[in-house]
């Protein structure tokens, strides 16, 4: 990712942005469309989401099936597009080949950037420094939010029908950029802290981390919850005291964060540590509750077979084998609509069903096909 123009300085505050809400927005410099019809500029009477997303990047495909619910939603009233900025291989080979392989889960248009002139000129020049993220441009032409597109969907009903107040986001979005610089330099103040005391060897690298944290914290409340601050508490509460991390994570899970959705801090925790060791029961049940809430903003996602196959997981983790066996069928489902989908992996889901219904104690019928 591209580090973002600002200028930090000792007590966290940041130079004006050269691009705010309220501003007119930029033009379009685009190198090539890859989808869609090609548009020349912005209409008035219209109002366009410019979404920015690379090849390379985890998040911003999934986020392309939401993107496509918004266009089909709003396809009378809004004009959505992709926009693929910072690859690392600027082939139009590389792009083609991904649009083959991705193209029909965006159903919106796409372009590629005409050299870095849409990175610098909207990301850069509005402080953003990681993707995917959504400028909305307003029927007057200028940008009216900037954020995750996973709020979308709260966003735009306001601004179609002008009840957006862009001096109130504008001020929201300075103080949570304001938030994020804090966040940030705390995140690789205690990276660096890690490593230090893991190179000494002190043997209570978790607790002295968790102090650290906590003094942080007493003297910047309002980094309770951020992504970093997030992270690395969550992260270590799952080592040191599952009891307070559950109840960090319920917290956590009501607290909107400037960036990603808390849920993802939550559902990756707990994946990583369920891998190598058994977490207490109430810690999967908060696990699917995170991955209930991604599926509630993204009922499309590309990843939704996955989802389900490891809440089912949980929830036998849990001790609840109804729930697993009713989830391990949704899995199924979701899978067999993928027509890619190979048949060692409908095989794979349809044995761990069994086993779930084994331990039911089941006696049941042959899976239909």
């Amino acid at each position: 990712m591209v580090f973002c123009n600002l200028t930090v300085t000792t007590n966290g505050q940041a130079t004006k942005p050269a691009l705010n809400i309220g501003d007119l927005a930029p033009s379009l410099h685009v190198r090539a469309w890859l989808k869609g019809t090609p548009i020349r500029g912005f209409e008035r009477g219209m109002v366009y989401v410019v979404e920015f997303w690379a090849t390379w990047c985890g998040p911003c495909i999934a986020e392309m099936p939401h993107l496509s619910l918004v266009a089909e939603n709003y396809k009378k009233t809004v004009v959505v597009m992709g926009i693929d900025v910072m690859e690392k291989d600027t082939s139009m080979n590389v792009l083609t080949a991904f649009m083959k392989r991705n193209g029909s889960a965006m159903n919106y248009l796409v372009a590629t950037e005409d050299g870095n002139s849409m990175a610098n000129r909207w990301l850069n020049a509005s402080g953003e420094a990681g993707i995917p993220v959504a400028f909305v441009v307003n029927q007057e032409g200028r940008v009216a939010w900037i954020g995750h597109p996973h709020y979308l969907d709260e966003v735009l009903p306001k601004i179609l029908n002008n009840s957006l107040n862009i001096e109130k986001a504008s001020a929201e979005r300075e103080l949570n950029m304001r938030l994020k610089i804090m966040d940030d330099s705390v995140g690789d103040e205690l990276r660096y802290y890690r490593a230090d005391v893991e190179e000494r060897n002190f043997g209570q690298s978790d607790s002295l981390l968790l102090e650290r944290i906590n003094e942080i914290v007493r003297k910047k409340p309002e980094l309770r919850y951020t992504p970093n601050i997030a992270a690395f508490t969550f992260n270590l509460l799952l080592k040191t005291d599952p009891r307070e991390a559950y109840k960090y994570g319920k917290v956590l899970m009501g607290t909107s964060t400037y960036d990603i959705p808390p849920y993802y801090i939550i559902f990756n925790n707990i994946k990583l540590f369920s891998e190598v060791r058994e977490l207490a029961p109430q810690i999967y049940e908060l696990g699917v509750e995170a991955y209930r809430a991604r599926i509630e903003y993204s009922p499309n996602a590309v990843d939704l077979p996955n989802i389900y196959h490891t809440m089912a997981e949980w929830y036998r983790r849990a001790g609840d084998i109804s729930k697993a066996i009713e989830t391990e069928e949704k899995a199924i489902d979701a899978l067999k609509i993928n027509q890619r989908t190979s048949a060692d992996s409908v095989a794979a889901f349809k044995s761990r069903l069994q086993l779930y219904k084994n331990l039911a104690g089941k006696t049941s019928p042959p899976i239909r096909e």
